[in-house]
């Protein structure tokens, strides 16, 4: 009987200390402090995964006739039909994700990626139910193991996070794929118990996955309960939104009690007036930031929110402005020990994020009839202009952002400059290919940042928004030896500066091929702040901006090896192609 007794203490505490080990393994929170099974303190920097399950219109440059991803699929369809509409579909989602791009975001220096999910890749809509019973769709929870899987290898964790809820969550349908002809998530029972099932279901089948980070689980609710806003911004007690979000927490508890749970307050995430304190111990607030002034203001709130209810917070979107925006917003968030995941990694004709999506001809002429209501394409042109938008989105066919990718980490640490593309000279060096660093160290440009605060309105901070996304203005560029681009609307006391290697030392004739519509334009170049030339006029050229001519700096002495060349504007107005070394 002793003998029974000391086995069964001994199994219980074997048991329970096995438990406690797994339980290590996952994230948690630690008062204010998302720690790992250390203790560590773990600083989330992630990327979400936007456009991929759940489309936006902005992201496929259709938001001004087709926003929510029900109505772009409708236009789709109705070009190419059902069957050929799900084979683009097919391919779309095939090559929006795959194991290079997570491989790729771990190289760049990401440790996390929020995964934003459509339901209806995991179970139908209501309206398709033959019961009561909830039936379940395999695709979703497998390409969510895909994911997982790659993120696993690159020991990155992995945020679920429920984009479009059954229903929609929000009047900003764009975003939650909200058909206004249909019930919401906040007006059906069914859609809401629905939403609680899925959880359980996904809660159930990663439970014992230690590198899911946690689960975010209502993206941007934005609803008048009993406010006037229609975003829910006036909202004071949220109470349909907090019950919500207790009755899954309690779902997800049933089963999994390893896992972080994100909660997201009304007003796109950021109105928690009602829904606190937090009910359950292992919870994280997540708030989202976009067009604001990076001052410590911009998130007092949130930091107070930390302090008085003893809770981590998590900056679980951002994104869409520019370089420097991203430096500043990131610095201030990590000297507060916020983590972070910014928005999105794909786009078409994308300057704001890590890469972007190549618009093929065919794609630009579907957009055109459906914006212009110009001649209808025929059903195969349709279809293969949009697969090849499919093949597009594939890693190897993108074009990477370094700008982007070097203003989120490297420059967060240092007002250091790096060349953008190795400059040995003699040679051509592309005005765009100035270096990589933030304003006023790579580049001084007036405009370089969007902060809507006055007018809600988005600032046109920079006239070209092509190539890269720093204030300088870039536009496309038909003139000889092109790289496709050239800067323009240059302003007085505006510069540009490039790393250049001078393979031996001499004297170098530096030749400026430029466009100019106004008189009195002219520069003068620096090495190491001194200056290397005169100040220079540049003539004007043309009326129209159509014709380029170059001018000669003669006798710059170099010595051989690096040189930080500035080209100095002291009157601008001109357009500038590139510089050659001789």
């Amino acid at each position: 009987m002793k003998k029974i007794c000391f086995n069964l203490i001994l199994f219980c505490v074997i048991s329970i200390s096995c438990n406690r080990i797994a339980a290590q393994n996952f994230l948690h929170t630690e008062g204010q402090n998302i720690v790992d099974g250390n203790g560590n303190n773990v600083l989330l920097r992630g990327l979400g995964l936007g456009g991929w399950m759940v489309q936006e219109g902005y992201m496929l440059q259709t938001a001004n006739f087709a926003g929510p991803q029900h109505v772009i699929k409708q236009k789709i369809q109705d070009l190419i039909g059902d069957e050929k509409t799900k084979i683009f579909y097919d391919a779309y989602l095939a090559n929006g994700v795959t194991k290079r791009d997570i491989d790729s975001l771990a190289a760049w220096g990401f440790n996390s990626v929020r995964l934003p999910m459509h339901y209806n890749l995991y179970t139908p809509p209501i309206e398709d139910e033959n019961s009561e019973e909830i039936t379940w769709i395999e695709k979703g929870f497998q390409m969510t193991d895909d994911v997982l899987k790659w993120c696993k290898e690159n020991q990155m964790y992995l945020i679920l996070d429920l984009h479009a809820a059954p229903g929609g969550q929000g009047n900003d349908a764009n975003i939650s794929d909200y058909d206004t002809a249909k019930p919401s998530l906040w007006e059906s029972e069914a859609n809401q118990k629905k939403m609680i099932s899925l959880w359980r279901k996904l809660a159930n089948r990663y439970k014992d996955e230690p590198w899911i980070a946690g689960y975010d689980i209502i993206n941007e609710p934005n609803w008048n309960f009993t406010g006037e806003n229609k975003n829910g911004c006036d909202e004071t007690s949220n109470a349909p939104l907090r019950q919500l979000m207790v009755d899954i927490t309690k779902a997800i508890r049933e089963v999994d009690t390893n896992h972080i749970i994100f909660i997201e307050g009304n007003c796109w995430g950021n109105n928690y007036e009602g829904i606190l304190p937090v009910w359950d111990n292992n919870m994280v607030l997540s708030f989202h930031k976009y067009w604001n002034y990076n001052t410590k203001a911009s998130i007092q709130k949130f930091l107070d929110y930390r302090e008085e209810y003893n809770v981590p917070i998590w900056l679980g979107e951002s994104g869409e402005n520019s370089n420097v925006w991203f430096r500043e917003a990131i610095r201030l968030v990590e000297r507060h020990n916020i983590g972070w995941a910014f928005w999105p990694m794909k786009k078409v004709d994308n300057t704001a994020g890590v890469t972007s999506v190549t618009k093929n001809p065919g794609y630009e002429t579907l957009l055109n009839y459906w914006k212009n209501g110009e001649e209808k394409p025929s059903e195969d042109f349709a279809f293969n202009a949009l697969m090849q938008l499919a093949d597009n989105y594939k890693m190897e066919q993108l074009t990477i952002k370094p700008d982007v990718i070097d203003a989120m980490f490297r420059q967060v640490r240092t007002d250091t400059t790096k060349p953008f593309k190795e400059h040995n000279i003699p040679g051509i060096v592309y005005a765009t290919d100035y270096d990589l660093g933030t304003n006023g160290h790579a580049y001084l440009d007036n405009d370089y940042i969007n902060y809507r605060i006055d007018t809600g309105k988005p600032v046109t901070w920079n006239k070209g928004r092509k190539m890269r996304n720093d204030g300088v203005d870039i536009q496309t560029c038909n003139d000889q030896k092109s790289n496709g681009y050239e800067v323009f609307d240059i302003h007085d006391g505006e510069w540009l500066q490039y790393t250049v290697y001078a393979k031996t030392a001499g004297e170098f004739d530096v030749s400026i091929r430029y466009s100019s519509n106004v008189t009195g334009a002219s520069f003068h170049l620096e090495n190491d702040k001194k200056h290397i030339s005169k100040v220079v006029a540049l003539p004007k050229t043309t009326i129209d901006e159509t014709v380029y001519k170059t001018i000669t700096v003669e006798n710059i002495k170099l010595s051989k090896g690096e040189h930080k060349i500035k080209l100095v504007f002291d009157n601008g107005g001109a357009i500038i192609n590139y510089l050659e070394f001789k």
